[in-house]
């Protein structure tokens, strides 16, 4: 794994989504399948949790939605993460977006729910 990947799994762990964002774009954009589509899901989940913290409903349901729907494939685990225990907080959070609606985005931003972290599988 390039090192760049690793520092954009750091940015994302400590809820810098877009430098996160940033760093992986530039190795997604020069991946060859599988690895492209794995870096595509974990960059929109990342957007996505940008999008929550910008107050944007929307935006956050798709991007995580996409993310979940991308990494399924890689479950349970893919290049030392474990995809498995990524999707399952992921999902947990579309969840109550969706069930909770636009309106109620403010209980889900300034660090008043925890985001999804990403694991090692050797952690």
């Amino acid at each position: 794994m390039p090192q760049e990947f690793w520092r954009g799994i750091e940015e994302f762990n400590r809820e810098e989504f877009y430098a996160c964002h940033d760093t992986l774009e530039a190795i997604w954009m020069e991946a060859g399948e599988p690895q492209r589509s794995f870096y595509q899901g974990i960059l929109q989940i990342s957007v996505g949790l940008y999008h929550l913290s910008d107050r944007n409903w929307r935006g956050a349901v798709v991007l995580l939605g996409e993310g979940i729907s991308k990494l399924a494939y890689y479950q349970p685990d893919y290049l030392e993460i474990d995809i498995e225990n990524l999707l399952g907080q992921t999902s947990q959070l579309l969840k109550a977006l969706q069930e909770a609606g636009p309106e109620k985005i403010t209980d889900f931003s300034d660090g008043k729910i925890e985001k999804p972290k990403i694991v090692r599988i050797d952690d």
